[in-house]
């Protein structure tokens, strides 16, 4: 039995909505059989990464630099090519008026790029503040802040400025951007490599996407709107070179290797 368990990987995803059609498939790929998996948030998954706990997760690209390497292990991400809707700063005032922004605890990836653009894009300097379980309900008057997931997509209808980050990194690079990618801490066999590709692509095909949109309804959004029109999964040539770039704004000197080929739209 020891032996057994010694092959199975540890892979980590992320319980939100949007990664519902990426790991649709290990339910049902041969794949399954060679992996153990979790669920948790962004943040604590990273942690888990950088401790080895899991061998392969879903992960923030901004925990990158904290890796000593870095394995991109499937051609799909949570990436976006326009407004991605679920990650964004939600404010009663103007960005121009906060004062003070408070950063999901969830998120390291989308806690960095509000930073990077209200210093280069927006050039503006509210306090930030590292924010607690439950801080969505303090969004008040010149206090905004960056809200991430299902609740982005819960709340973004309450306030009345939404500032969209995905959004606002194009206009900043022209550059799609890349939230989260599979990467592993370690170099992993070939073949498991290829079978969990094939695995992550399932719940991207039109026949399975109907049972994964099915089975997700969600009150606050279309499910199918945002899982084709606001998330774009496909980790094409133009995302790496957001991811790069990104990685490269946060002066990153982790080495990145692309173990799988990016295809065509």
């Amino acid at each position: 039995m020891e032996a057994v368990d010694q092959q199975k990987w540890r892979v980590a995803g992320v319980s939100y909505l949007n990664t519902r059609p990426l790991v649709y498939g290990f339910r049902f790929h041969p794949v399954s059989s060679q992996l153990v998996l979790t669920e948790d948030y962004p943040a604590r998954i990273a942690q888990q990464l950088i401790h080895d706990e899991i061998d392969v997760g879903l992960i923030p690209v901004a925990i990158i630099p904290e890796l000593p390497e870095a394995y991109v292990i499937s051609n799909y991400c949570i990436g976006a090519e326009g407004p991605v809707a679920s990650v964004s700063i939600l404010s009663d005032v103007p960005i121009t008026e906060v004062k003070q922004l408070l950063l999901d605890y969830q998120s390291r990836s989308s806690v960095r790029l509000a930073r990077l653009l209200l210093e280069r894009y927006w050039k503006l300097q509210p306090e930030l503040v590292a924010a607690q379980p439950g801080f969505e309900e303090q969004i008040n008057g010149h206090q905004a802040a960056v809200v991430i997931g299902d609740r982005a997509l819960r709340l973004r209808h309450r306030h009345a400025f939404v500032y969209d980050l995905a959004e606002a990194w194009i206009q900043y690079t022209g550059l799609p951007f890349v939230f989260a990618a599979w990467i592993a801490n370690k170099p992993l066999p070939d073949a498991f490599i290829r079978a969990f590709d094939e695995a992550t692509s399932m719940g991207l095909q039109p026949q399975h996407l109907d049972h994964v949109v099915a089975a997700h309804p969600f009150p606050d959004m279309d499910v199918r709107t945002y899982f084709t029109k606001h998330i774009s999964y496909l980790l094409t040539a133009e995302k790496r070179k957001g991811m790069l770039r990104f990685l490269e704004e946060i002066h990153s000197t982790t080495p990145v290797h692309f173990l799988a080929h990016a295809r065509a739209e």
